[in-house]
């Protein structure tokens, strides 16, 4: 895998490149030194701890890494967005986001590496994870600097995404933050609720339309706790149609009513504004 990449700050070098910009572990930044995967535009190694000036090309060349998943060449999934670092795809409903046992090869993360392999790449990870029920946009890393970087901007919120979520009820609020801990559900093995102990879980909505007796909700996530959304919702009264889980009324064919529809990010290798949408139900 190699690609190229353009210094934005003069005087930067490549060891502050590596921690500071795009916040990378002192394993990861070890491995890249070892392998000597940094080279200027002549191909030559640099020093690592020497000033550079602006609009200085370095090119990164790493060493072959392999996913642990195996790949799933039977499934073709939408793929919405691709290139050299990251894979935007579409997990429909009902399909697991990664394998939870021995010998599972029939997830989102499974399917993804098919078309990796398929295409001539080796390694993927899955960035964030979406619950088995609901569908929509899943980030994929294609290498382990990706990965890293990838992690670090969840962690700091610099990855929107957006949910779109049919609920019980009409929302009299035309927005709203429900701001509430989430913990484990004592009474419970999945299930997460409301609890003074629990982790920070912030959730903004909006309201887009209201029908007879449901309200359609688009809703940010500042925080990515399991089952965030679906909890919080049935927490103010308005669970999400379908998710018998969290009190939510039954639908024909067992699915809820819950899909991430939009990704948004600044490329961190790139620097452009990347924004990805799904309107597929």
């Amino acid at each position: 895998m190699s690609w190229n990449y353009e210094i934005k700050d003069d005087g930067m070098t490549v060891e502050e490149l590596l921690r500071t910009e795009w916040g990378l572990g002192k394993k990861v930044v070890h491995e890249l030194r070892m392998a000597k995967s940094v080279k200027d535009e002549r191909f030559q190694e640099v020093q690592w701890k020497e000033p550079l000036p602006k609009g200085t090309v370095l090119w990164f060349d790493l060493p072959p890494a392999k996913s642990p998943y195996e790949p799933d060449h039977e499934t073709e999934l939408p793929v919405l967005f691709e290139d050299d670092h990251l894979i935007i795809a579409r997990k429909p409903k009902g399909m697991a986001t990664h394998p939870n046992e021995v010998g599972q090869n029939d997830t989102f993360i499974n399917a993804v590496i098919g078309h990796i392999v398929r295409n001539g790449g080796s390694y993927g990870e899955h960035v964030h994870r979406l619950d088995q029920g609901t569908s929509g946009l899943l980030m994929v890393a294609k290498h382990p600097v990706a990965k890293n970087v990838l992690d670090r901007m969840l962690e700091q919120k610099q990855l929107i995404r957006d949910y779109e979520a049919v609920v019980k009820g009409k929302v009299h609020n035309k927005s709203g933050t429900i701001d509430f801990p989430l913990g484990r559900d004592r009474h419970h093995p999945t299930r997460r609720r409301v609890s003074p102990s629990g982790q920070s879980a912030v959730t903004h909505y909006k309201t887009v339309k209201q029908m007879e007796g449901k309200t359609l909700l688009h809703l940010t996530l500042e925080t990515g706790r399991t089952h965030q959304i679906r909890a919080h919702l049935s927490h103010i009264g308005h669970p999400v149609i379908g998710d018998e889980l969290y009190e939510g009324p039954p639908t024909q064919d067992g699915a809820y009513h819950l899909h991430a529809f939009r990704m948004s990010f600044i490329h961190p290798f790139t620097g452009e504004k990347i924004v990805v949408e799904d309107t597929a139900r």
